[in-house]
């Protein structure tokens, strides 16, 4: 009796156990359908005026980063154009302060969609970064572009602290929304005024991965950075020898400006701001920001001269060159029509209901709180802990030109690797590199600040070889 007992309940059981291991499948494919559903509702099929391109998958939407203060940041995201499961992801990051990724990186620079005349359609860029990884572009911090906060005492509280706490939740927030990357190989990168914003949020990472039972681990292993402002003695020390050395101010007006400036103060003399209101003077006729490029002469309003000189620490990005010296204002008409913000599903959960989107935000830009001198140490904190790190500078940027740049780099006292020789592209001189002991350091001859829009190919080059480890070419 006990084995026939025991054989009439085994089936029970057995359909028990089945039923256990199929309903914890189902709330397993429940879940992946969850995760699936959430940042599928962030994808874009299609933007006004967009070419029919089969590769392109792109996603764009707002990540909270503080709820309380009702804090948001947009991003705009695309695949790599080919095997986007195992390709590393790269964030991109403007600076300014107050300038969008989305209006320069994205859509003038190395996105696959770029902004055309006038603002009327998007073309696509056979260039872009996303042909080399999957390619995250984030308008930070609040105040910039799409991104807002409900709360107005924010805006008085932005510094580059503030900055890289806000990007850290956005990055592991944005990773829980898309956790098919939360293990890729995962870069840092930016140009500008993002020379102080790459390396602190590559730092506040670095730091946060060593407690994991606290933060989430980030697969980060490097950061790469443009003409970026790294140390306030050296950028401005730069400035004043590039613009004697590229025949833009006077032996006169140079020597007056090294006698009275001490760029080594926090404060400029009265002497010094005006001797280096003659040097940005001289910069009215032409582009500060690519010394070689025609201006743009559509809405031109205050130059740069008049603007740095309020405050030596202000970086005003003007129209820069490149292709067309007016991008920024076909960026700006295609992103504040109706049309483009439906489609990207803009919110306005800010101050006003309505908001007019700008390629820079110009009182942000000047309400900002300066309070970082130099980002070297962290460079040296990050360059011991093995991190992979470039930098690169189109050398005819006058505003963070490549004498200041390698002055800060001579500051780190690291052992030369590799010596300072041409690299080619297409049989061309391309620019110079020169390693280090943690360090790369790549020129693009006759680029400007924003590298990728004058020299595409080039970039492309560029980041190929930061991403793959293949070395730049260096015989034509």
């Amino acid at each position: 009796m006990m084995m026939v007992a025991v054989e009439s309940l085994l089936p029970n059981k057995i359909w028990v156990v089945s039923f256990g291991l199929l309903f914890a499948l189902n709330v397993l494919i429940n879940a992946s359908n969850l995760e699936s559903k959430e940042y599928e509702s962030d994808r874009i099929n299609e933007l006004p005026g967009q070419p029919q391109i089969p590769m392109l998958s792109q996603f764009s939407g707002y990540i909270t980063v503080n709820e309380e203060h009702g804090r948001a940041l947009f991003y705009w995201f695309f695949e790599a154009q080919s095997q986007p499961n195992v390709k590393p992801l790269v964030l991109w990051l403007n600076g300014g302060p107050g300038c969008s990724s989305i209006g320069y990186g994205a859509a003038a620079e190395l996105g696959p969609l770029r902004a055309g005349k006038n603002g009327a359609a998007l073309e696509f860029n056979r260039y872009s970064w996303n042909k080399e990884s999957n390619l995250l572009f984030l308008e930070s911090p609040v105040g910039v572009g799409f991104s807002y906060t409900n709360t107005s005492s924010d805006y008085t509280r932005i510094d580059d602290g503030f900055v890289a706490e806000d990007a850290y939740t956005f990055l592991v927030n944005w990773l829980r929304r898309f956790p098919q990357f939360k293990d890729h190989e995962f870069f840092i990168s930016g140009e500008s005024y993002a020379g102080h914003y790459v390396p602190q949020l590559a730092e506040l990472v670095y730091d946060r991965n060593k407690n994991r039972n606290k933060f989430p681990y980030i697969n980060l292993k490097g950061f790469i950075v443009g003409n970026p402002e790294t140390n306030d003695y050296f950028d401005n020390k730069g400035i004043l020898e590039y613009a004697w050395s590229h025949a833009v101010i006077s032996d006169q007006d140079y020597n007056e400006a090294k006698r009275v400036c001490n760029f080594k103060n926090d404060d400029w003399s009265p002497e010094c701001n005006k001797a280096m209101t003659v040097v940005f003077n001289r910069y009215k006729e032409i582009d500060i920001y690519n010394i070689y490029s025609p201006s743009c002469i559509l809405n031109k309003t205050s130059s740069v001269a008049d603007d740095f000189v309020q405050s030596y620490k202000f970086e005003r990005m003007r129209l820069p060159g490149g292709y067309d010296p007016c991008f920024s204002t076909y960026t700006a008409e295609y992103f504040n029509r109706k049309d483009v913000q439906k489609a990207l599903r803009i919110e306005y959960r800010g101050l006003s209901d309505s908001v007019k989107w700008t390629v820079c935000n110009d009182s942000l830009f000047r309400t900002y709180n300066y309070t970082v001198f130099s980002v070297l140490p962290i460079y040296r904190k990050l360059i011991k802990g093995g991190l992979k790190i470039w930098m690169y500078s189109g050398d005819a940027d006058g505003r963070v030109p490549v004498i200041g740049t390698r002055y800060c780099i001579e500051a780190l006292g690291l052992p030369l690797k590799t010596p300072w020789t041409s690299w080619f592209h297409k049989h061309q001189v391309a620019g110079r590199i020169v390693e280090y002991e943690g360090l790369t350091f790549v020129t693009l001859r006759g680029a400007g600040h924003l590298v990728p829009l004058n020299k595409p190919k080039q970039a492309l080059a560029l980041i190929h070889s930061y991403l793959s480890g293949q070395h730049l070419p260096t015989r034509p």
